[in-house]
């Protein structure tokens, strides 16, 4: 019998009140940002979503969100991006066979550890890699955080009905862009320079001479 955890599916299709995201209750998983996926992506442009996971996970490193990472068939889909594991040091990678990234002890146990309920979500591709794991977790419990930004597919068709899906799952449907700053919550943190300059958006160089007096990254 599995011992995994499973949610009270009378709740299904009810919307929960809002929870604000904070760096102690969050985790971050990132599936399968592999070369060959990157590139296939259509329906946003590959060199943005592949700016933003990095971005992304060094935002995480930052606020010390935890990062758990998986990818798969490495010979079919290419090896995870370079710059994306030289910005997680020490994370390791976890290579799995299943297409379901929930489907792998291992990235379940890697979440389970860190103790945090608040699962955000990126994944290439979007209707497979995102959804999957996304609509699983939930099942077992996890309030889920799909990130769009860091994610992709190879249509417009494939990502309204993945979003549609997943919604109606009850994933919660956002973006790493809204999440991080909204984890990051104060605009007068020590931290607040650093965080922008990680996830370099395009507003970073004005916000930073907001709160750090002209100083920009």
């Amino acid at each position: 019998m599995s011992n995994r955890k499973t949610r009270d599916h009378s709740q299904s299709g009810r919307s929960r009140g809002y929870e604000r995201l904070t760096p102690e209750r969050a985790v971050l998983l990132l599936v399968d940002h592999q070369s060959g996926l990157v590139s296939g992506i259509r329906d946003l442009a590959p060199d943005e979503v592949r700016h933003n996971i990095v971005a992304f996970a060094r935002a995480a490193r930052v606020l010390r969100v935890p990062v758990v990472l998986t990818s798969t068939a490495p010979m079919m889909w290419g090896p995870t991006l370079p710059e994306l594991t030289e910005a997680l040091p020490g994370v390791e990678n976890i290579e799995r066979s299943v297409v379901n990234a929930w489907d792998e002890p291992r990235v379940r146990d890697a979440v389970a550890r860190t103790g945090r309920q608040k699962l955000l979500i990126g994944g290439i591709t979007t209707h497979v890699c995102l959804a999957f794991p996304a609509m699983s977790a939930v099942a077992d419990g996890y309030d889920v955080y799909a990130l769009l930004d860091a994610s992709g597919t190879w249509s417009d068709l494939l990502r309204l009905t993945a979003i549609d899906q997943m919604r109606q799952a009850g994933v919660t449907i956002t973006s790493g862009a809204a999440a991080f700053v909204e984890m990051l919550h104060d605009n007068a943190s020590p931290i607040a320079g650093e965080l922008y300059a990680a996830l370099d958006l395009p507003a970073t160089r004005y916000i930073l001479q907001i709160t750090q007096g002209g100083k920009s990254a």
